[in-house]
């Protein structure tokens, strides 16, 4: 997989090895009440079409009113899952998480694609969503995987 570089317009990509099974790992991707706590509140079931909601803060300078709308579009269990991420209006995008066994745990992969990189407010949406993930969120799944 080639390196996260700030060239990459169009995407967020990152990965991060986390010393848990990736059964506990898919566990913390798939369970709605898992997910809220390192993520957002949800209503997510791990079914392909499903379609559900993530529900945060708005953000104003981006125009984002608090709500992603969301669809289940791959599924393979301990692998691989694929969601559609869109905020209704500007964002049509695509978050990917795949596991990858790594020793004694797992290593986690996120694509958050589709950005437009001629857009100035996805981009700025880009740069804020890419400080989230790595700064907040991949920290948080870890800290919840290690109460399970």
């Amino acid at each position: 997989m080639p390196e996260h570089t700030m060239q990459d317009q169009r995407a967020i990509r990152m990965d991060q090895f986390l010393a848990h099974p990736p059964a506990k790992v898919w566990r913390a991707l798939t369970e709605p009440e898992l997910v809220a706590r390192w993520l957002m509140p949800n209503d997510f079931k791990p079914e392909v079409g499903h379609r559900f909601t993530f529900t945060t803060k708005p953000v104003k300078q981006t125009g984002f009113e608090g709500v992603v709308y969301c669809q289940v579009l791959e599924l393979e269990p301990e692998k691989r899952l694929k969601i559609s991420w869109t905020d209704g209006k500007n964002a049509d995008w695509t978050v990917t998480w795949r596991l990858e066994p790594e020793g004694k745990g797992t290593r986690l992969f996120l694509d958050h694609e589709g950005f437009d990189p001629d857009d100035a407010m996805q981009q700025l949406a880009r740069k804020i969503m890419d400080a989230g993930w790595r700064s907040s969120h991949f920290a948080a799944i870890a800290e919840v995987l290690d109460t399970l």
